[in-house]
């Protein structure tokens, strides 16, 4: 393997910190699955767990590891179908913009949201049993707010899923 220069994340909160190819190995392994013993860690990256341990604290503090979490199968949790939402806002201002914020918080269907560019000024990502519980948010949505345009994309397929990010940028 190639040895690579140590690197400064960016960001305010990983300003004092270096990160090297174990580091990045660290990050790819509990990406992978973040209930991996530090034993099993600290083995695959060659080090001792204490050392591993502290590498991971230390990622953790600096916010590059912002949280470790459960995926859930969709299906299983019975919201199988994934819509997404294409929103056009009436008006660019900042009290549309907190109200929208505060909406999409208020709704569990939308498990992610964006911000864009284009011709679509937001993106949401909606998990729901069924049309007629997407038809539910979609109602709690226009009852809440204006909306110049709504425009809804039910996924057919789930081709590629993950949650893990290229750690090769750090």
């Amino acid at each position: 393997m190639t040895q690579k220069t140590p690197r400064k994340p960016k960001g305010k909160a990983a300003e004092n910190l270096t990160f090297d190819a174990i580091d990045q190995q660290i990050l790819d392994i509990l990406q992978h699955d973040s209930d991996t013993p530090i034993s099993a860690v600290s083995e695959a990256v060659g080090l001792s767990a204490t050392p591993c341990w502290r590498r991971i604290k230390r990622m953790e503090d600096a916010g590059i590891i912002k949280g470790r979490v459960a995926l859930v199968n969709q299906v299983q949790a019975n919201v199988p179908m994934t819509v997404f939402i294409g929103i056009t806002a009436p008006r660019h201002e900042i009290g549309w913009t907190l109200q929208f914020r505060a909406l999409i918080e208020e709704i569990p269907e939308v498990v992610e949201a964006y911000r864009l560019t284009g011709t679509v000024d937001y993106i949401l990502k909606v998990v729901v049993p069924d049309i007629a519980a997407y038809d539910g948010v979609y109602k709690r949505m226009i009852a809440k707010l204006e909306f110049s345009q709504i425009n809804s994309m039910i996924s057919m397929e789930e081709l590629k899923f993950t949650t893990a990010i290229p750690t090769k940028y750090l």
